[in-house]
This record gives C-alpha cells, structure tokens and sequence, in this order.
C-alpha cells in the first residue's frame, strides 16, 4: 500500500501534468471499467480510448455534436440528471469531481483539507480543460468550477452550459443528508449554503441556458433540460420544432 507521501505526491504530480502541453490535452477518455487501471497513464499520454458504451439518441431528443455541461450548486442534480441526459444524447457521461478524485488518487474533501481550495481549482480547471476537449460529452461539473473566470470561459467556448437553478429549500434537503461536502463542514453550514447561493446565482446566470431543479420527478428534470437544449439548437440548425 502506498504511502501517504507517496500518495500525496502522485496527486499533486498528477494536477500538475493535466494540460501541460497541447499533446496530452488531446486523446480519448478511457472506458468506464477500465479509467481506474489506466488513468494515470492516460493523463501524461494520449494512449486512451475513449467510451463507447452508450445509447443511440432517441428520435425524440435533440442531436448535438457539442459537449452538454451542467453547472449549478451541490445538491442541484447534476450528476443524476446528467447521466439520464446522457442516455438519451447517446452521449458519454463524465463527472469532473469523479475525474478530480481518479487524477488525485484523493477524495474531493481530502484534496481540500491537505491542499487548500486554490489548489483544488486549478487542478479542476486542468480536468475539465482535457475533458472538453475528448469529444462530445455531457458534462457534470462541481459547484465552484463555473466561478472560477478562466474554467468559466473555457466551459461557454466549448460546451453548452446549463444551469440546474434550485432553491435553498431543495439544496439544504438534499446535501444534508450526506456530510462529504468540503464547504459545508464546519461552523454553520445552512449559513454557508446560503451564503453561496447569493454569490454564485449571479454567476451562474451567465450560463447558456436556465433549467429549474426542484422536487419533481427526476425524469420531468430531464424533460426539461432536452426541451431547453431543443430549443437553443433549432434555429442554429435549420431543425423544425
């Protein structure tokens, strides 16, 4: 077993390699079963092979060749509604944070406790530069990413940026029921949350597009993000709605 300097080295190594140069920003994500034996070499090469375990696009869902990522608050069901998003694309579902703990041999409150936030963003930025730039995907990315200026623009260049827009109400029931939440551990965290939605909302208003997540089904979420990307990518491509 590792050690824990060991361990804290490759993770720091590892955020320091993703997007040294050109050459290893380009290359596929590697396949699900495969990502946790093979990360780290596909992040100092291009030797990956992207997945392909995914589903035709229904007749019903809009067509995009650009990448669907979903910004938003912890809690605002970018995950769950990505992955359903993604089946019904036909497109591959990445999760930034997931991609931040493989890269970091670290869980995301670990990299934060041993490393300190500035750390954690630029590592973030680093990730979900090299993943936009694997191809199509849809795109789950953490509660802060989209705050940052630089992963901010590289996201509205390159992606589709969507909202997932909650209320406290909504946020505070669903993040307390787990305590992994780095920004939510200590003094008053109902303080915090709040704290972070009057700062982030407006920033996150300059997404391409605003969907409601409230306490509706998981499937009428999705419904609505596809409705929102249908209707943004019709007149951009001549598609009769």
């Amino acid at each position: 077993m590792q050690s824990m300097e060991r361990r804290s080295s490759t993770g720091f190594t590892l955020f320091a390699n993703y997007g040294n140069s050109a050459a290893r920003m380009k290359g596929a994500i590697p396949g699900v079963g495969e990502r946790r034996r093979r990360l780290t070499r596909d992040l100092t090469s291009n030797s990956g092979t992207r997945d392909e375990m995914t589903r035709p696009a229904l007749e019903t869902t809009p067509e995009t060749d650009r990448t669907i990522a979903l910004v938003g608050m912890m809690g605002a069901g970018k995950s769950v509604i990505g992955r359903q998003v993604a089946r019904r694309l036909g497109l591959p579902f990445l999760d930034a944070d997931t991609e931040m703990e493989h890269a970091a041999d670290r869980s995301i409150s670990e990299i934060f406790r041993l490393y300190g936030e500035a750390y954690f963003r630029a590592g973030e930025r680093r990730v979900i530069a090299r993943l936009l730039d694997g191809g199509p995907c849809v795109l789950a990315t953490g509660g802060g990413a989209f705050m940052n200026e630089e992963t901010r623009a590289l996201l509205k260049a390159h992606a589709v940026t969507i909202w997932l827009k909650a209320d406290f109400d909504v946020l505070w029931e669903r993040v307390s029921r787990r305590s992994h939440r780095p920004l939510l551990r200590a003094g008053d965290p109902q303080g915090t949350l709040r704290g972070l939605i009057e700062t982030r909302y407006p920033v996150y208003a300059e997404a391409d597009l605003t969907v409601t997540s409230d306490r509706a089904p998981k499937e009428r979420t999705t419904e609505r993000v596809l409705d929102a990307i249908a209707d943004t990518l019709a007149p951009a491509q001549g598609t009769p709605r």
